[in-house]
């Protein structure tokens, strides 16, 4: 192994190691509560290798999402091209574009590497964090996904008003949004805990696979009801 060689295979694990302590730490405690001093004590290392290899704290938190969410997203297209390249010149089923949507976000949190409900937790804290240079991540990350799922959607229901199917999209994406929070709050307020093995799960159940499965089959009959609903009737 050359000098070159080992220096370079350090810079690679020591970011990668930033990247997977600045993650874990974002999901325990949040962006705010989380310094650059305990991301490095994590990663054994120091605040100029935060410097070298993403320029702060921001671009660091930026980094950590894009790494996800890029990861989300491509297999989410490769899904979505698959269906199409299918189905040929007939449209697909809203069931299929649902699933490769939505369906692929928690086949995915359910993945060993994934580290269990991390995954979900991170992705629920970047859709509802109000800082600006977070919003902008998704909001670049998810554009070119976004517009080739609308497309498929349009194609696959032709008599509903385009606006109305962005409108259901919405939604769908808050609904889900909701779903892998896990509110413990909110299931006490529900009742939730009585029912026991039926009640939703928690945000540390998140992730497994059994409770990924069950979650999944509610969610879709639940988003595929509101996107199959009817038209909203004008106020008399």
């Amino acid at each position: 192994m050359t000098m070159r060689h080992a220096t370079d295979l350090r810079s690679v694990t020591t970011r990668e190691a930033l990247l997977d302590c600045a993650e874990r730490l974002f999901v325990e405690h949040g962006h705010a509560a989380t310094s650059l001093r305990d991301i490095t004590r994590e990663a054994h290392a120091n605040l100029a290798a935060v410097n070298y290899h993403f320029g702060g704290k921001e671009a660091l938190i930026q980094a950590v999402l894009k790494r996800r969410l890029a990861s989300l997203n491509s297999e989410r297209l490769a899904a979505l091209d698959a269906l199409e390249s299918q189905a040929g010149d007939q449209a697909l089923k809203p069931s299929q574009i649902v699933d490769a949507f939505f369906g692929t976000l928690l086949r995915q949190a359910a993945s060993p590497k994934n580290e269990g409900g991390r995954f979900l937790t991170l992705l629920e804290r970047t859709m509802t964090d109000p800082a600006n240079f977070v919003r902008t991540v998704f909001a670049d990350e998810y554009a070119g996904v976004l517009e080739r799922f609308k497309r498929a959607l349009f194609r696959a229901l032709p008599d509903v008003p385009r606006e109305e199917i962005l409108w259901r999209f919405h939604f769908m994406l808050g609904a889900t949004s909701f779903a892998i929070a896990g509110s413990n709050t909110l299931r006490l307020v529900m009742g939730w805990e009585d029912l026991g093995q039926d009640a939703p799960p928690t945000a540390s159940q998140h992730g497994t696979t059994a409770e990924t499965e069950r979650l999944l089959e509610r969610l879709m009959s639940f988003l595929l009801g509101g996107l199959r609903a009817p038209l909203p009737q004008p106020v008399a």
